[in-house]
């Protein structure tokens, strides 16, 4: 059976930076098309804020990067965290959001009766937490780079090949709703 991948992007969208993980997974889901070897699947979720709802959509998965902000004592603004959530460093403290926290007792739950896949993590440190603004902030944007080479890197080591087709900024992706994932969404929802 071919190995199941889904790249999680977890966060509110409508709370400024707090929104990223779901814009990134939108981001690179648009500008780049994936190849695999042996029939590996990769798939593309928007987690929101669900947390718990997502144990049943995330338990047939045998790997998973989850995608979203993080909180982690003397980090700065902007700072970017790739990790085995199974060697989470010392620092990280899942403080940063309510959402945060859910999706900890989500992954631990998943864990404690075994249906957790292997999961990594890259997360941001958040500057704003505004409500009703979809705005990211100039730090956040500025770690895209780092998050984008991470999690490309990580998939060509489990056998996916990135090639990068379009190139747009995140911002305006995340504003954009006529974006071909916009319509896709749209359309998967009639």
């Amino acid at each position: 059976m071919p190995q199941k991948i889904l790249i999680l992007g977890i966060g509110n969208v409508l709370y400024a930076d707090e929104g990223i993980g779901v814009h990134f997974a939108n981001y690179i889901q648009y500008c780049y098309e994936f190849q695999s070897e042996d029939g590996v699947q990769l798939d593309f979720m928007d987690g929101g804020t669900l947390a718990n709802a997502l144990i049943p959509l995330i338990a047939p998965y045998d790997h998973m990067v989850v995608v979203d902000t993080i909180n982690a004592a003397n980090a700065v603004y902007g700072q970017v965290f790739f990790f085995d959530f199974d060697k989470a460093p010392a620092q990280v403290d899942w403080q940063g959001s309510a959402h945060e926290v859910e999706m900890l007792q989500t992954l631990n739950m998943m864990d404690m009766i075994g249906d957790r896949p292997t999961t990594y993590v890259l997360g941001v440190i958040p500057t704003v937490l505004e409500s009703m603004s979809f705005q990211l902030t100039e730090q956040v944007q500025a770690a895209l780079p780092t998050m984008e080479r991470a999690l490309i890197e990580h998939l060509q080591s489990l056998g996916i090949h990135a090639t990068k087709v379009r190139d747009v900024d995140i911002q305006q992706l995340a504003l954009d709703t006529s974006t071909t994932i916009g319509a896709a969404r749209y359309e998967a929802q009639i």
